[in-house]
């Protein structure tokens, strides 16, 4: 059976700022893989992440992320290929000045939804898969950092994404919530979601085994 190929590096360099961040990285990415990419702070994970969704330029080689071209995709078509990548950060970047709902909501007015009852379905479907959907008036302030996290999870999964970027996602959390929400994602990638994972936690690495990439001395070596 063949695999489908979400993300396909070959000889890719990530330049900023003419500083060579990372360079010859090859890496393929299948649906349902889940990888960890790690290695300390500063060593191009990010950087990496950024890329696979156009915020970071490819300055060589070749860099496909489902039918786009990196190297020289078109700036009209960023937004489409935004849609099929959910994103998880570190520090949240919920808007905190509405509930939950509200924050769901957004994403999918921006991203073309209009018909109100899909948009109040598809928002209490992804809260259930998260166990978030009681939540729903909170204001982000009133939630723990790992329910911040979960919902920022629901929001990565709005569009039924292909692949989710997860940069430092226990980053901010203790160590049995990060656990929690790393079970999360490896759950999601059994639905045939790919997760690549971007972490310096090397506990979570041992206690959720998956494909690992190093970032080192500007290359990205296999495990």
């Amino acid at each position: 059976m063949v695999q489908e190929q979400l993300v396909n590096y070959t000889g890719v360099q990530l330049c900023r700022e003419e500083n060579i961040i990372l360079s010859d990285i090859n890496l393929t990415v299948n649906r349902g893989d889940f990888l960890y990419v790690i290695g300390r702070v500063g060593s191009g994970k990010s950087s990496l992440m950024k890329s696979m969704y156009a915020d970071i330029p490819v300055e060589k080689g070749s860099a496909q992320v489902f039918d786009y071209e990196l190297a020289d995709i078109k700036h009209w078509q960023i937004p489409f290929l935004r849609r099929k990548i959910g994103i998880v950060f570190q520090d949240f970047q919920l808007l905190t000045d509405r509930t939950v709902e509200k924050n769901l909501e957004f994403v999918l007015y921006a991203t073309g939804w209009k018909n109100r009852r899909e948009i109040r379905n598809r928002i209490n479907e992804v809260l259930v898969q998260v166990d978030m959907q009681n939540k729903t008036y909170k204001m982000p302030h009133e939630l723990s950092g790992g329910e911040q996290q979960r919902i920022v999870i629901a929001r990565s999964l709005l569009n039924s994404p292909s692949l989710i970027l997860a940069d430092e996602p226990t980053g901010n959390l203790d160590p049995e919530t990060g656990s929690q929400i790393i079970a999360l994602l490896r759950e999601i990638v059994g639905h045939g979601t790919a997760v690549i994972l971007s972490t310096h936690n090397y506990a979570i690495v041992q206690a959720f085994p998956g494909k690992i990439m190093r970032c080192e001395n500007a290359s990205l070596i296999s495990m």
